[in-house]
């Protein structure tokens, strides 16, 4: 039996769908590369992490980066990043080690973009689009083998 990505998490993932005017204001200009970061860890105290974990990890640091780029750009929806950051944790954080690893993420995705954004220009716009179509890729892969 394969372990089940909670429904309320998974909502919060689908949310990361981009919408049609996103989609058609992706430009086919190469986007300028993102900080390194360091892949998530999971540390050996907690053995019954899904086997969704990374995926979940990394859909938070996209959720982080959307949240810096879009408030940098002045996006309509730049708040809703952080309600659908804390739905995810409220539904899948079900240790305080988990919670920390998910938040943790998160600010690793908005603080590598903050030190090489410091305002909004077609890189950024680029970037975001780009961050939105991979977290809607993921948020697909999820949803089709977890979400049951």
């Amino acid at each position: 039996m394969r372990p089940r990505l909670c429904h309320q998490a998974l909502l919060a993932a689908l949310l990361l769908l981009p919408t049609m005017a996103e989609a058609q204001q992706r430009s086919q200009q190469p986007a300028e590369k993102p900080p390194a970061t360091k892949p998530a860890e999971q540390p050996a105290s907690e053995p019954n992490a899904p086997p969704y974990e990374p995926q979940l990890l990394q859909l938070s640091e996209i959720m982080g980066s959307l949240a810096y780029l879009r408030t940098l750009c002045g996006g309509r929806e730049a708040q809703d990043w952080r309600t659908r950051m804390a739905a995810l944790i409220e539904a899948e954080g079900r240790t305080p080690q988990r919670r920390d690893r998910l938040t943790a993420a998160f600010n690793r995705g908005f603080k590598a973009y903050s030190l090489t954004h410091r305002s909004c220009t077609e890189a950024s716009q680029e970037a975001s689009s780009r961050l939105a179509a991979e977290g809607e890729v993921l948020s697909r892969a999820l949803a089709g083998r977890y979400g049951g």
